[in-house]
């Protein structure tokens, strides 16, 4: 028995790096996996093939969550084209990073929106699924910049940090309900992004990890199966630290 099996699951932005890896690890363990993507087209269509082929159904949705009626829609769309909805991960974020001094409000907003308010955006479009099943698992992926802040981060750390309150807010709103709510706060993973800095920096990061080393993607998503699973039904309100050590 695969630890999401019968399960339907709603990850955003799932085109690439670690939203790409959630997708991925659910379908392995037989949940049907609904993604969003916004601008990566092609490779949002060739992740469906990817999820296909370990048997579960998956389908691809161009959205964007920080808009409010969109997540909605979204929300309305999975129910109807799966039947059910019982995991939301909420992935989808951006970085725009600058010193506060030079931190124009544009990227402040932005960040916010789409990191932050996106979150709001689709749990409060899932409450009324969730509410009806008696049961749902919302994971949403922090990180550890929201836990300690970082310099040039501010609008990024801020949105991290209010995930982080959201996310226990809602665990205290819904739990009642069988409704669980956690947050993920990942460290250093090494994805994409990291591949095109300059290898010097990437090791020096490294070397300021207890585990003296980066975080993969699969790490991550592993950490989220085990929320997302039954094996999880009595943790609700927490944030889970996949850091190597980085917050200890």
């Amino acid at each position: 028995m695969k630890l999401l099996e019968g399960k339907t699951a709603l990850v955003t932005g799932a085109s690439k790096g670690i939203g790409r890896a959630i997708a991925l690890k659910y379908a392995e363990q037989g949940a049907n996996v609904a993604f969003t993507y916004l601008s990566s087209v092609e490779r949002g269509e060739a992740l469906v093939k990817e999820l296909e082929a370990f048997g579960v159904k998956a389908k691809g949705y161009r959205s964007d969550a920080s808009q409010f009626a969109a997540a909605d829609e979204l929300v309305s769309a999975v129910v109807a084209d799966f039947g059910q909805l019982d995991v939301l991960i909420n992935n989808a974020g951006i970085t725009k990073d600058n010193l506060l001094m030079r931190m124009t409000e544009e990227a402040w907003d932005e960040v916010i929106n789409v990191n932050l308010k996106s979150c709001f955006n689709t749990v409060k479009a899932a409450t009324r699924t969730f509410m009806k099943q008696k049961s749902g698992s919302i994971i949403n992926v922090s990180s550890v910049v929201g836990v300690k802040g970082n310099a040039g981060q501010a609008n990024y750390s801020a949105s991290k940090a209010g995930i982080i309150g959201f996310t226990k807010s809602i665990a205290l709103e819904l739990g009642s309900r069988n409704i669980r709510s956690n947050a993920i706060a990942p460290g250093f993973i090494e994805t994409e992004m990291t591949e095109v800095l300059d290898e010097k920096v990437v090791q020096g990061w490294r070397d300021g990890i207890p585990m003296k080393r980066g975080g993969q993607a699969s790490e991550v998503a592993d950490a989220c199966v085990f929320l997302g699973s039954d094996m999880s039904t009595y943790i609700s309100g927490q944030v889970l630290n996949v850091c190597g050590a980085m917050l200890t």
